[in-house]
């Protein structure tokens, strides 16, 4: 099948086809229905190789594959990377994934991913503090958006993320509504752009409340075991509730209480930050806040293709609000431990 017979069969040129496929503003229409009716009874599929000539445009959009970072769980990144994948092909762009190992050998990778198959820009995720990508980037003009902030410094490029304060803002004023006073926090340790994020949407949460902030947060790596040891302190504490950073960290909670003969829920209230797949099956289930990140996958293409058509727009930077979903890890504490 070629584009002179999708021609013949829309009753216009092969130039009309061409810029039906790589510039449909330029026609009018119904003249671009015609053709697009035409393509799709054919079967047509224009040579990608052909075409990346014509347009000096590869249709290759480049995502590194980092490891998992305390920011990120993989089934929540599961969902993202397939709202990015397919995004992109209905916009008729391929996601090209390569391995991205943390440190200064990222550059290498990106630069090697120009040089070798002339991407059209990428997507980033699990943005840091010091992170170089974006500065780098923008120097050798290559078009980008990110799934994070840069968390220092002036921002660079656009970016797609989550309002993480505001989700655990609202955490707290669940609890709050439930009668709980005794609010604790266990976070990612102290550096982490997003875990700091998280952290302070708690602190402001329970200072408008009214409520101690002091003494009344943890810290620990994304591992159950060790956030397990972490939320002791709390716990000897008197907390009512805990507010994790992560699902992962709110299983260490699970696990913390369980070994103290202690209920998730009916003793001590747990809520968690992503809405894994996990959250809904131990039991109780996990009061979680779920991150859209489908929209982060669209909105992360979106950007990325209005900065390759306009290299010269006004950077665009968006935050999604996340959701509180509500299960059985969180209910009114027990009538003795009321009191602030």
């Amino acid at each position: 099948m070629t584009l002179a017979m999708v021609a013949r069969r829309a009753g216009v040129s092969p130039q009309t086809v061409s810029n039906a496929i790589n510039a449909p503003e330029l026609l009018r229409p119904d003249t671009l229905e015609r053709v697009q009716q035409a393509i799709e009874a054919m079967g047509y599929r224009p040579h990608r190789a052909a075409q990346t000539l014509r347009t000096r445009s590869s249709r290759l959009i480049g995502y590194g594959i980092q490891s998992v970072d305390v920011d990120r769980s993989t089934p929540v990144m599961d969902r993202f990377l397939h709202a990015l994948t397919q995004t992109a092909e209905e916009a008729g762009h391929r996601i090209l994934l390569f391995a991205s190992p943390l440190g200064p050998a990222p550059l290498t990778a990106y630069q090697e991913l120009l040089d070798t198959y002339s991407v059209d820009g990428f997507v980033l995720s699990d943005t840091h503090r010091g992170d170089p990508r974006q500065a780098w980037l923008e120097k050798h003009g290559v078009p980008f958006a990110a799934f994070g902030r840069m968390w220092t410094g002036r921002q660079i490029g656009d970016f797609v993320d989550i309002d993480g304060a505001a989700g655990i803002e609202a955490a707290v004023d669940h609890l709050v509504e439930l009668g709980h006073t005794r609010i604790g926090f266990l976070g990612w340790p102290r550096g982490s752009g997003a875990g700091d994020d998280r952290a302070l949407g708690w602190k402001r949460a329970v200072q408008r409340h009214g409520l101690p902030s002091r003494g009344r947060r943890a810290e620990s790596t994304d591992e159950v075991a060790h956030a397990a040891a972490a939320v002791e302190p709390l716990l000897d504490a008197g907390m009512t509730a805990i507010i994790a950073a992560s699902d992962t960290l709110a299983m260490g909670c699970y696990r913390a209480l369980r070994d103290r003969d202690l209920s998730p829920g009916q003793d001590v209230s747990v809520v968690g930050f992503d809405d894994s797949p996990a959250a809904a099956l131990v039991s109780p289930g996990l009061t979680s806040i779920d991150q859209p990140m489908t929209t982060v996958g669209r909105e992360c293409v979106r950007l990325l293709l209005a900065r390759v058509a306009d290299p010269g727009r006004e950077p665009e930077h968006v935050v999604l609000a996340p959701t509180l979903v509500v299960r059985e890890s969180t209910v009114t504490p027990p009538s003795d431990r009321l009191t602030p």
